[in-house]
């Protein structure tokens, strides 16, 4: 069976016996039928527990998107001028509405960037920035402590629109909704005090209700004021297949509801070799972000297996502490303990792939040399179809599932 993984802007062909592959887990849904444009209409036209934004927005004079950043997989010059639209339908002009990128921790963007994320006529027409968090303002404390600092030019506009993509969160449960605020616009030491609970019971991947971090992230977005969200659904060719909007977070809940009946995969039994990828460009352009890949496969792998990711990590590990931890993940015990003694935004992923390599081999197909590689633990694998010819002629049945996209994948109990 010929078999394609996303690898940056290209793709990976692998030709795999069919009597060696146990499964493949894939996002693709026959959705190509689906109008883009009709599903973002309609979830407009009809919100949930909410006014339509048009309505919303009169008798306002000034309206704040905060939409995603470059390694965020979610197609945002899509919906933008529908939102934009809805606004001056209310009554506030071009000159009164700003996008804001939320950044988290990760770099700045270039203009093209900003211009390729928002679309042409966006860019032209509305202001569009960065969050920045030297400027950044304290607007209250969570239940479990965490101080809200956000980026203080969301604050000073009568609208607060959130967007982003729903999809799995390897710790937080499901990313969009509030996850705009929290970390999308917030500073590194709020983010820290947040992501600290990613060591809590409850704190995986589909998980909603009991998920200390996520429950951290709405009462963040509650402090916000977030007057209206718009999230959307993507299929593994990153087309909206689904979206929701309205009132956070009855609209959010129906938009993981929706996920969920698409996406929530189990597989009967575990893989000697799982082969999974970040998705290619945007979200494989570092290995901060490429690592949720590893953790959405994790309980897939046989004990002793091998996890081969794909990731182009074109522009390396993406955050510095991260690196600086990376180098001493094939350390475990240490590393966790010192996590555990402080939490540390970035080495709380290092601390994540540590625990993945005791008890399964992970081979790295990307851009770091093998030196780089194997200083974080990893093997470097050059020929990914090379290296399974030689498993399945030393084992006639091995066992391979595929998972193109890293999605979240669990076992059935």
């Amino acid at each position: 069976m010929r078999i394609k993984i996303p690898y940056g802007r290209g793709e990976i062909s692998l030709n795999i016996l069919d009597k060696n592959i146990l499964d493949i887990v894939s996002g693709e849904i026959g959705s190509s039928k689906l109008n883009e444009d009709r599903v973002i209409k309609k979830a407009l036209r009809s919100p949930i527990e909410s006014k339509k934004l048009s309505e919303i927005a009169m008798n306002r004079k000034s309206a704040c998107i905060i939409a995603s950043d470059i390694t965020r997989p979610c197609p945002s010059y899509k919906f933008l001028p529908d939102l934009i639209e809805e606004l001056n339908e209310g009554g506030i002009k071009n000159r009164n509405i700003k996008i804001v990128l939320g950044l988290g921790i990760h770099r700045k963007h270039n203009e093209d960037e900003k211009r390729k994320l928002v679309g042409d006529f966006v860019y032209e027409h509305v202001k569009v920035i960065d969050s920045n968090v030297l400027k950044s303002k304290l607007i209250g404390t969570t239940s479990r402590g965490t101080p809200v600092e956000v980026f203080e030019e969301v604050l000073d506009s009568e609208i607060l629109i959130v967007t982003g993509n729903i999809e799995y969160h390897y710790f937080a449960g499901y990313s969009g909704g509030a996850k705009a605020i929290m970390p999308g616009i917030c500073t590194r030491n709020s983010i820290q005090f947040n992501h600290s609970m990613m060591l809590e019971e409850g704190a995986v991947a589909g998980n909603f209700l009991s998920n200390p971090v996520r429950q951290d992230i709405e009462e963040a977005g509650k402090l916000a004021g977030i007057d209206f969200i718009f999230n959307v659904i993507l299929d593994d060719k990153k087309n909206i297949i689904a979206a929701v909007a309205g009132n956070n977070n009855e609209a959010y809940l129906e938009g993981i509801k929706k996920y969920d009946s698409i996406y929530r995969k189990e597989v009967e039994e575990a893989a000697d070799i799982v082969i999974t990828s970040q998705g290619g460009y945007p979200k494989d352009l570092n290995l901060y972000q490429s690592q949720k890949a590893l953790e959405n496969v994790k309980e897939i792998v046989a004990e002793n297996g091998t996890i081969i990711l794909a990731a182009s990590c074109c522009e390396g590990f993406g955050e510095d502490i991260f690196e600086q931890w990376m180098a001493n993940c094939r350390d475990y015990k240490s590393i966790s303990e010192k996590l555990k003694k402080k939490f540390v935004l970035g080495g709380h992923k290092a601390v994540a792939v540590a625990r993945l390599l005791t008890r399964a081999e992970v081979l790295l197909y990307s851009n770091f040399n093998r030196n780089e590689t194997e200083k974080m633990g990893f093997k470097k694998i050059e020929d990914i179809q090379g290296y399974l010819d030689s498993r399945i002629f030393q084992n006639t049945k091995i066992r391979i599932t595929i998972v193109p996209t890293g999605r979240f994948v669990r076992l059935k109990k």
